[in-house]
């Protein structure tokens, strides 16, 4: 009895140890079931732009990094450094293309130092609608620019809306091409440039954190930029005339590192570039509703408003002809091109 007592304990123990190894060999089956289908490794990604937070490109991009984050389990980590913090506009280029960040946001216009195509988007009325503008970044104007930007070594992963630029002055409403002989006026890139000179302007550059002041002092007589900008940065207090005349539509992108990209997993590209699609489709639609939203509240806060009747838009467009010859002088047969695909969307 004792020896039979003995062999059921044996046996008793023998079953618990192997019920407990079938339970860790399940768990540990679980886990390894979990991670697979996860798949991301983990990868910490530096994002840094420049546009106030509140702005909708800031808001979408913001969520792109946390969807990115989440969808991710936690394993691609994007850390944001919003409104300048870590790299200004002048410096950002230069950051992404050594890889002193992997990632980061910046205007077409200044890009255009890098890949001169880019200033298509400055080209004088180019781009005449939002439809237009969407529909010729959905199809061959897209894929040359990527490529000529990879040529560079940077991954084009979005392009940002940001809206229509115009003009705001102190002295006088601008209501055709002539009435800008004489005056200053702040530009925001070489192209734009051109067409303030062809008008009888002239251009001065500077940062955009400088533009009140100097307007406030009359250091310069107006300034170009959207108007979600003009009214972030309170231009009505020291600007009285605003033009709509929607000459540039102004476009951030959304640039990593060439060399940091190739080596990331397909699974992690595939998520960014999933997430960054679905962001630029949300941005894109916000662009025209805040145009129209900031100008309203600009007229509201006392600036003087006038826009160019669309008969009136040839005139404007012929006098910045030489702006656009600038442009594909600088841009040579790749300029041209993009143009030509416009025009052909027209």
């Amino acid at each position: 009895m004792r020896k039979l007592s003995l062999l059921a304990s044996v046996l008793l123990l023998a079953l618990v140890i192997l019920s407990a190894c079938g339970k860790s060999s399940s768990t540990l089956g679980q886990q390894s079931n979990q991670n697979k289908n996860n798949g991301y490794e983990p990868v910490t990604i530096r994002l840094a732009y420049n546009l106030p937070q509140d702005h909708h490109i800031s808001i979408g991009v913001e969520n792109f990094a946390k969807t990115v984050t989440e969808q991710s389990g936690g394993k691609i980590k994007i850390q944001v450094y919003p409104a300048g913090q870590l790299l200004s506009d002048k410096e950002m280029n230069q950051a992404i293309l050594t890889g002193g960040v992997e990632m980061g946001v910046n205007s077409s216009t200044l890009w255009a130092s890098t890949v001169p195509a880019m200033g298509i988007f400055d080209v004088p009325y180019a781009f005449p609608n939002y439809e237009l503008a969407g529909k010729a970044l959905s199809g061959e104007l897209r894929g040359k620019l990527n490529k000529a930007m990879e040529e560079k070594g940077v991954k084009v992963l979005m392009y940002a809306d940001y809206g229509y630029a115009q003009f705001a002055n102190n002295v006088r409403p601008l209501k055709s091409p002539e009435d800008f002989k004489g005056l200053k006026i702040r530009s925001i890139g070489d192209i734009p440039s051109e067409m303030i000179k062809a008008y009888g302007a002239s251009p001065v550059f500077l940062g955009a954190g400088e533009v009140y002041t100097a307007l406030q002092r009359k250091t310069i007589d107006g300034a170009t930029s959207g108007t979600t900008a003009m009214l972030q940065r309170h231009y009505d207090e020291v600007a009285k005339y605003l033009t709509i005349n929607n000459y540039s539509y102004l476009e951030f992108i959304l640039a990593v590192n060439k060399s940091f990209w190739d080596r990331l997993p397909e699974k992690t590209k595939n998520l960014l570039s999933e997430t960054a699609r679905q962001t630029e489709q949300w941005i894109r639609e916000q662009a025209k509703a805040e145009d129209e939203r900031t100008a309203k509240e600009l007229e509201e806060k006392g600036m003087e408003i006038y826009v160019v009747p669309e008969s009136d838009l040839p005139k404007w467009k012929e006098a910045a002809k030489p702006a656009r010859d600038v442009y594909i002088e600088r841009a040579g047969d790749l300029g041209k091109e993009l143009l030509d695909i416009v025009e052909t969307l027209n």
